[in-house]
Order: C-alpha cells, then sequence, then structure tokens
C-alpha cells in the first residue's frame, strides 16, 4: 500500500522500487517511512527546479548520477558472485584436465609395457619351436635312417666317411696345382675403366671450341689414355717450357747445390734484348738459380746455370737435345736454355711427356709450384712470384707446372694436375694470344677434370 501510494503521488519508478526494499513495515515505524519518503523523494520530485531554482539541465545531471551510484551499489553482490563462479569453474576444468593427462600417460605406459612383454613372449615362443622343430634336412635324414631299404640305397650311392680311402697328401698337391695352373691359364675378366670425360661437366663441342689455346693435350698419367686432343701433334715454339728441360738435364750432372753462381755478361739477352731485376754480378747459391728459374721464368738464372755445366754451354744445349731424344720427342729442337729462341720448337703431346719426366725429380716439383721466394743477390734482396697465377692462387692443385712467352709462340702453359689431390692429370696448352686466355682454358681443363673423374 505504501509503495503504490508512493507511486501514485509521483515519484519515478526506481525510487519507488528502493523505498519498498528498504521501508519495510517490520523492520520501520510509519514515521521513519515518511521521513524516508520525503528524503529520497526531494531530489527525484518534479517540483525540485521550482523549490531550487535549478536549471533542468543539472537536475538531470544529478538524477542520472545518483541512478548511476545506485546501479553500482545494488550490482557490487552480483559481479562478486559471478567472479567466484568462474574461478571455480576454471580451477575445476584445469584439475580435470591434469587428471585426464595423468590417466592417459598412465594408460600408454600401460600399453607399452603390455606390447613389449607381448612381443618379447612371442620371440620366445618363437625360439622355442625353432628349437623344437627339426630341421628338413634332419626329418629327412631320420626318416631314411628308419627305413632300412633307404638306408641301403644311400650306402650304394655315396660311401660314408668311414668307408672312403685316405687321400695322399701328395696326390692332393697334385689337384691343388693342376687347379692353380688352370686359374693361371684361364684369362681374367677384365673391366674397362678408362677414364673420359663428360659432357654433363661441360666437355661439349661448343666448350672445345672455346678454349683459345690452339694446340692442347690432356693425358690420364695413371692409365696412359688421352683425355683430350687439338693439334697436339703440331710442332710449335715452346718459349720458356723449355726450362723444365733445362732443370733436367742441369740436375742430371749432380751439381753442388750451395755452391754460388754469379751473373755475368755472357748472361745477358742478345736475341729478343729482354730486361731482368737480376743484375750483372749478382751473385746467387745454384739452389737459388733454379728456383727462380722454375718458379718465376728467370731468363738470367737459366743461362747462368748452362753457362755452369760442365763443357759449357754448347755442352749442355746438346744435352738437352740427347735427354728429348732419350724420353721420345722426335719433334723437340732446343738451341737455348732460356727458351727466348723461336727454334726451340716442340708439340702438346712430347711436351707431355717431359712433364712427366720432371715429375721425378723433388726440387723440380718443389720449385716450380712454390708461390714466392725471396732471394739474396749481394746487392739486397729479391722478391720473385709464380708466374703461373692459377697455381699462385690455389687454383688448381698440381704438382709440377711451367709457363712460357714470347711472341712466336704465345701464351703456353704445362702442368700436372692431381684431380681431387690424387688422381695425376698432365695438361699442356700452347699458342694462346693473351695470358687471360690462357688462364681461363686451365680453370676450364679443371673443371672438366675434377667433375669428370673421380
Amino acid at each position: 500500500m505504501y509503495c503504490a501510494r508512493v507511486l501514485r503521488d509521483g515519484s519515478p519508478p526506481c525510487a519507488v522500487v528502493f523505498l519498498c526494499m528498504h521501508a519495510s513495515p517490520v523492520t520501520l515505524s510509519l514515521r521513519n517511512r515518511v521521513k524516508m519518503s520525503a528524503l529520497w523523494y526531494l531530489p527525484l520530485s518534479p517540483d525540485l527546479p521550482r523549490l531550487y531554482r535549478l536549471p533542468p539541465r543539472t537536475i538531470a545531471l544529478a538524477r542520472f548520477m545518483l541512478f548511476g551510484v545506485i546501479l553500482l551499489i545494488a550490482g557490487l553482490p552480483v559481479s562478486d558472485a559471478l567472479a567466484a563462479s568462474t574461478h571455480t569453474t576454471s580451477t575445476g576444468k584445469r584439475r580435470n584436465d591434469a587428471v585426464k593427462q595423468k590417466s592417459t600417460a598412465k594408460a600408454s605406459a600401460k600399453s607399452a609395457h603390455r606390447k613389449t612383454a607381448t612381443a618379447s613372449h612371442s620371440r620366445k615362443r618363437a625360439t622355442r619351436h625353432a628349437k623344437a622343430l627339426p630341421t628338413r634336412k634332419g626329418y629327412q635324414a631320420r626318416r631314411h635312417a628308419k627305413s632300412p631299404r633307404h638306408a641301403r640305397a644311400a650306402a650304394r650311392r655315396s660311401p660314408t666317411v668311414a668307408h672312403r680311402k685316405p687321400v695322399p697328401k701328395a696326390a692332393a698337391r697334385s689337384v691343388k696345382s693342376a687347379k692353380a695352373a688352370n686359374a693361371a691359364k684361364s684369362p681374367a675378366p677384365q673391366v674397362s675403366a678408362k677414364p673420359r670425360l663428360l659432357a654433363r661437366c661441360g666437355f661439349t663441342p661448343a666448350s672445345r671450341k672455346r678454349l683459345f689455346s690452339r694446340a692442347v693435350y690432356i693425358v690420364d698419367e695413371k692409365t696412359h689414355t688421352p683425355l683430350f686432343a687439338k693439334n697436339a701433334d703440331q710442332v710449335r715454339p715452346i718459349a720458356s717450357l723449355s726450362k723444365l728441360m733445362t732443370a733436367v738435364v742441369w740436375l742430371d750432372s749432380g751439381p753442388s747445390m750451395r755452391t754460388p753462381l754469379t751473373v755475368t755478361q755472357a748472361d745477358l739477352d742478345t736475341l729478343k734484348f729482354t730486361r731482368s731485376r737480376l743484375l750483372v754480378g749478382s751473385t746467387l747459391s745454384r739452389a737459388d738459380m733454379l728456383h727462380i728459374s722454375l718458379m718465376a721464368s728467370e731468363n738470367r738464372a737459366a743461362a747462368a746455370l748452362s753457362r755452369d755445366y760442365p763443357g759449357g754451354r754448347p755442352a749442355f744445349i746438346a744435352a738437352m737435345n740427347a735427354k728429348a731424344r732419350a724420353l721420345n720427342m722426335p719433334n723437340t729442337r732446343f738451341e737455348n736454355s732460356t727458351g727466348l729462341s723461336p727454334r726451340n720448337v716442340s708439340t702438346a703431346r712430347e711436351l707431355a711427356r717431359l712433364v712427366r719426366a720432371s715429375n721425378r725429380y723433388a726440387l723440380i716439383r718443389r720449385y716450380s709450384i712454390d708461390h714466392q721466394q725471396r732471394v739474396r743477390t749481394g746487392k739486397g734482396q729479391l722478391q720473385y712470384v709464380n708466374t703461373n697465377r692459377l697455381v699462385r692462387y690455389g687454383k688448381v692443385h698440381a704438382s709440377v707446372q711451367k709457363t712460357g712467352f714470347i711472341n712466336e709462340s704465345g701464351h703456353n702453359m704445362v702442368m700436372r694436375v692431381m684431380v681431387h689431390k690424387q688422381r695425376p692429370v698432365i695438361v699442356t696448352m700452347l699458342g694462346s694470344d693473351t695470358p687471360e686466355g690462357s688462364r681461363l682454358d686451365g680453370v676450364r681443363i679443371a673443371h672438366w677434370l675434377s667433375c669428370s673423374l673421380r
């Protein structure tokens, strides 16, 4: 009745609900209820602007704030209850998930243990069964042993070991020797394993046409199999490749390597008038002379070595030509030890034989592939580097190398390449117009070899 009367007086519904909740007849007296309704009704009364002379917008804002405070106070218990229920639900879910994971892990462990036990048990049963079951041969032997007819037939077919006569040792030896002789007479099966350059490694007709050298010869030293030949028998000037023969002939004379050797006027180039950093009067050991002659192609060092030969320079040139004939190089001729003469000629195929012979000398192998050397000349020190850039910069692994150039021959290069550092292949290239062309040919051929030969 009280709430209906307040609502009938014009109070807002929210105030009516609030007053009905807190103004219960059981707890409040009539006077207190009247005071409370007047207290709550005054801010919500429509006559408030007229009583306090306030603008309607201010009254509306005050009422809105009052309504928000009422809702906040009323909603706090509900939010606390909701938060508590959510926390309880999430905790229960986590606990249930943990229990499920533990049970799943235990079940998988039990199944794995059960499978392992079953497998071991089956293996044991199979082993026992195999031991218990007789083999086919044993079964047949026992069957035949039980039958007297089978036993007599077996005795007639093959006598037992006890009834066999012992073979004398001499007869056994004669039989073994006869078998060995037959095996020696019968030819063993030969496998054709000749090396070859492969097209998939770039060895194609188009690639071969792009070689800058006019004469090329590649031979596998292990099997003596020619891998590639281009004008290999064409006689051409060889320039400083002659220094390989110079080193071979000079080392054959057995000189003392530590004996000093001085450069004289007789060692100057009067044919091409080339210059040299090794001045007249420079004194080096014979080992240093050979070193810079092979590595840096020093002409005056090679001339000094030929002059120091027993019998002088003419005897040295004669020995070079004799060595060429001994190495089966019929088209090879030498007129000086430096290679500055265009009459020092040979072929790409015959130069491969010279490279093979040079590889037998430890000093040639050591000095020709050295990257650099500093020598004392008595007038200071000189630094020499290898003229072969492929060897100097480690582009190829070689055991012997030599380069050479004069205008008549072009740029030449010979190498004993160690393919994969273990398989020797001799490469000779003659007649490139530029040093870069000779170097590119060496790079291309090295790729062919490393890809094709294993």
